[in-house]
């Protein structure tokens, strides 16, 4: 039960620490009807007093303006379309580092813009390119002449969600929201961290019925972002719980058999105890205590060997997953301490009033049919 729990949760903070490192836990944008996230958005006017104020909220770690735009990545040899996400200089970069698999991530320049960006695996194996290399970034508008860029790869990155590795590019916002057609301050919206990622859907309920937002303003938590993802998360928890129950019903029958046999071996010696006088809530309680004994050395195994294995896959991944199927590379760990000591402690109750069950069947024995019981 340890090591489901950890396994479980360890895999569904995996997958939404990626989730939200490509996406912050809210986003704010105009809304979009029937329009696919992860597109290019209609803009919105960048507004600095909201930024100070929604940065003034306890729950938010920053907030970070971005921007989408299509473009064509040409090498010298091939063309690869892309969509270029914008993120601003400073800690924003930090939230990507998680993805980066070889070189480094781009540098921000607070004068201009940077001409580095971070290229999906996908991509760069698509294009025989690396890092280190110059490609040319061509950004297109309806009417007007393509306008380029030329760029270097400091970075390659791989989510493991083929939906983001597909499609993405990411690069400095002052490199790309002068591509975008757009006027001088607009950006596509707005990516906030928050302290605790279980505030989220309240946080963004609270924003987006304040009036620091202008009506035609979404918030949009990971959830609404990306719903088939957190679908599959959530399919995961119930397949968890079954596990669980199964394990139980398992474990408390098992319990059952062993004291129940314990008893039915002991039928003289119980004979022999009521015989000289003893008491059949003394019996009980001899039975119950050498049951606790098993139960409480069996917990203590248990949880050692669970917390052991655990520690071995934490240090040596020695349990792979298909990423392509998994999102993740390896078998994400997460102890929760109320975990272990909840599953210690309910399996201590839970077996103990079970375990009072057989030794029930004490008082129907009969002291002189015990003694010659064989």
């Amino acid at each position: 039960m340890i090591i489901t729990l950890a396994l479980a949760t360890g895999f569904q903070k995996a997958i939404e620490n990626k989730i939200v490192g490509f996406w912050g836990h809210i986003r704010i944008q105009e809304k979009q009807a029937d329009k696919a996230v992860g597109v290019r958005e209609i803009p919105l006017l960048r507004n600095e007093a909201l930024e100070k104020k929604i940065k003034q909220d306890l729950r938010v770690i920053s907030i970070h303006p971005f921007v989408n735009q299509y473009a064509l990545l040409k090498t010298q040899s091939s063309l690869e379309g892309v969509l270029i996400k914008g993120i601003d200089t400073g800690s924003h970069w930090n939230a990507y580092e998680q993805f980066l698999m070889t070189g480094k991530l781009p540098r921000p320049q607070r004068t201009s813009f940077s001409r580095e960006i971070l290229l999906s695996t996908y991509h760069a194996n698509r294009l025989h390119i690396q890092t280190g290399d110059s490609v040319v970034l061509y950004f297109t508008q309806p009417g007007q002449a393509p306008r380029a860029r030329k760029v270097i790869i400091t970075g390659l990155y791989q989510t493991g969600i083929e939906e983001y590795d597909r499609l993405f590019a990411i690069a400095d916002l002052n490199l790309v929201a002068p591509m975008t057609g757009w006027e001088i301050g607009q950006v596509g919206g707005y990516e906030i961290l928050l302290k605790e990622p279980s505030q989220a859907i309240q946080t963004a309920n609270q924003l987006f019925e304040s009036d620091l937002l202008p009506s035609t303003w979404d918030v949009l938590t990971t959830q609404d972002l990306a719903p088939q993802l957190f679908d599959w998360l959530n399919m995961q928890v119930v397949t968890r719980n079954v596990l669980l129950a199964f394990m139980t019903i398992v474990a408390l029958v098992n319990l059952l058999t062993c004291l129940l046999v314990l008893v039915l071996e002991r039928i003289p010696m119980i004979g022999i105890l009521k015989a000289i006088g003893s008491t059949d809530q003394l019996i009980q309680q001899l039975f119950l205590q050498f049951g606790l004994l098993l139960t409480l050395g069996g917990i203590a195994a248990g949880t050692i060997i669970a917390l052991v294995l655990l520690w071995l896959q934490n240090l040596t991944s020695f349990i792979r997953l298909d990423q392509t199927a998994y999102y993740i590379d390896t078998v994400a760990i997460e102890i929760v301490p109320s975990h272990v000591i909840g599953v210690m402690g309910g399996t201590l109750l839970i077996s103990t009033a079970v375990l009072l069950l057989p030794t029930l069947l004490v008082k129907k024995i009969s002291p002189l049919r015990a003694i010659r019981f064989n």
